[in-house]
């Protein structure tokens, strides 16, 4: 059975039950669609668009990267029949911008170029009939879907929230719902019986390591450092000696200080705790690179503070960290070691293996950091059989470039052709891009975050059964990661189901109270028309 639509193209997409329903709810009142990586979230959109087109308007197709906004564009062009699709992005001027809006039935784009063409009066929503917000979590803060969604209020058109991870925070989750103007959620997982039947098994082993021993002397002097930097926060009462030192806790210390510091107050004291707070962090981020990234990452970053220390620019934290003796012993150890973390040759084992096994295949390796991004590129670039391709974020850093949006959909189209069949990414490939063909995603770390940890999982599984690897080293805050993004996975779904019961009682008591208040008119007309008739 495929889609029957006059405006889709026919016998080209499966009609599964649980999009046609999410479809026609989505068609009808603005909804936020949680819907696991794979399922088919832009099949769902593309029936809406079909819909709401059918009854006249226009429709704007929003995601957060170009890379995105190009995948979106190219489905709706191949499938939607008979209407024209325009894409906006920061690379066309603005006049050309303009005639797109105009000329296009369907628009799909970037919030913030929208955001920028609503604010300068270019463009306006009157016509849009229907806005789709990709990655619909986004929608907190000071981010651009919030902008768009206030500015097309006034219009009343419906909205249609897509992500496969909104969080596991309800309160962040009300906020998106409140931001884009949702009525209703409609959750679907793996489990649910109309959804079921299309999920493809999706293998998870998690590999434990340990740490180097030479590696573990290095760790000793960071830590030193850093305890040494915490004990001195807690000596002017910057911290409370009761909570464990970790990151979000020094990152709660670093924003109250600064709001003192904004509010003027001034003394040594504060700018001696402004300081240590920020040594404290950088040392912190240190030892975790050597725990879980391994000897090259902690060398870069050590390299790279004492040149921050050296220029102009650079902070008083990192003068002071690199004058200290533990600083000094740590780059001796580290420039000593000839080894790298155990996860760099267990990951080209497991990669080696599934390229002999099945040379077909194609494999994501996602890391966090660039310089591990790096190495793991060149090591795998060395097993045979491998084709690797990179694929980093934008920014520059030092020497090296970044990839230009142009670039990492480059990059993508070799992996999907298999020009490359290994890609390595930090966490600008996490989010959303279509990558059908996946049969193995190694994590080099776990991620705290469960949104993260959804994406890179949803790599695979999509179109056959799919294998997950996450390496974890022994005894160390990967342990933490690992446990935390599990267990806020499931509050997630938690949270997901109780505010979408409560959604749907409150939706049932407005219409209750409407009901109410329209036979109570009705009731007064017919008392009206009695009274007249007595006269």
């Amino acid at each position: 059975m495929f889609v029957e639509h006059q405006l889709i193209k026919p016998d080209a997409i499966e009609d599964r039950d649980y999009q046609r329903t999410l479809s026609d709810i989505a068609s009808k009142e603005s909804a936020l669609i949680v819907l696991p990586t794979g399922m088919g979230k832009t099949v769902v959109a593309l029936r809406v668009v079909a819909n709401v087109l059918l009854k006249g308007g226009k429709a704007l197709f929003l995601a957060p990267t170009k890379p995105l906004v190009e995948q979106h564009a190219s489905y709706l062009k191949e499938f939607l029949v008979g209407r024209k699709v325009g894409v906006m992005t920061g690379e066309n001027p603005p006049e050309e911008r303009e005639a797109i809006w105009i000329g296009s039935d369907v628009i799909a784009s970037t919030p913030q170029v929208v955001a920028n063409d609503l604010r300068y009066e270019r463009v306006d929503l009157r016509n849009i009939k229907l806005i789709i917000f990709d990655e619909a979590h986004r929608a907190v803060g000071g981010y651009a879907y919030v902008d768009v969604a206030a500015a097309y209020r006034e219009y009343d058109g419906l909205v249609l929230g897509m992500t496969a991870s909104p969080g596991s925070n309800r309160a962040r989750i009300k906020e998106v719902c409140a931001n884009l103007g949702i009525e209703r959620i409609e959750l679907r997982s793996e489990s649910d019986p109309d959804v079921a039947k299309y999920v493809h098994d999706i293998q998870i082993d998690a590999i434990e390591v340990e740490v180097p021993p030479d590696m573990k002397r290095v760790i000793f002097v960071l830590r030193a450092l850093f305890e040494k930097y915490v004990a001195e926060l807690v000596q002017l009462k910057a911290v409370d000696p009761k909570r464990p030192a970790n990151r979000k806790y020094l990152l709660e210390v670093g924003r109250a200080l600064q709001q003192r510091n904004r509010s003027g107050e001034r003394h040594r004291n504060l700018f001696r705790a402004m300081s240590l707070q920020a040594m404290a962090v950088k040392v912190d981020h240190a030892l975790e690179l050597a725990e879980t990234q391994g000897a090259t990452a902690l060398r870069e970053y050590l390299s790279r503070l004492r040149a921050e220390s050296e220029s102009e620019e650079g902070s008083k934290a990192s003068r002071e960290i690199v004058k200290a003796a533990e600083y000094v012993k740590a780059m001796e150890l580290v420039h000593q070691m000839r080894g790298e973390h155990p996860k760099l040759s267990r990951i080209m084992t497991i990669v080696a293996r599934q390229i002999q096994e099945k040379p077909e295949s194609r494999i994501i390796v996602f890391t966090h950091y660039r310089d591990t991004c790096d190495l793991m590129a060149s090591k795998l670039a060395e097993v045979e059989g491998v084709k690797v391709a990179k694929l980093v974020g934008q920014a520059d850093r030092g020497q090296e470039k970044g990839l230009k949006q142009r670039e990492q959909i480059s990059v993508l189209d070799q992996f999907r052709s298999g020009a490359s069949n290994v890609l390595v990414a930090t966490s600008v490939g996490e989010e959303g891009l279509d990558v059908t063909s996946t049969d193995l995603v190694i994590f080099y770390e776990p991620v705290p975050s469960e949104i993260r940890s959804i994406q890179r999982r949803g790599r695979t599984g999509r179109k056959r059964s799919g294998k997950v690897v996450v390496l974890v080293t022994r005894a160390t805050r990967d342990e933490a990661y690992l446990y935390a993004s599990i267990n806020k996975e499931r509050s997630m779904r938690k949270g997901l189901s109780r505010l979408q019961h409560s959604m749907e009682v409150e939706a049932a008591l407005e219409n209750e109270e409407k009901d109410e208040e329209d036979a109570r008119q009705a009731g007064q007309r017919k008392g009206g028309q009695s009274h007249l008739q007595d006269f």
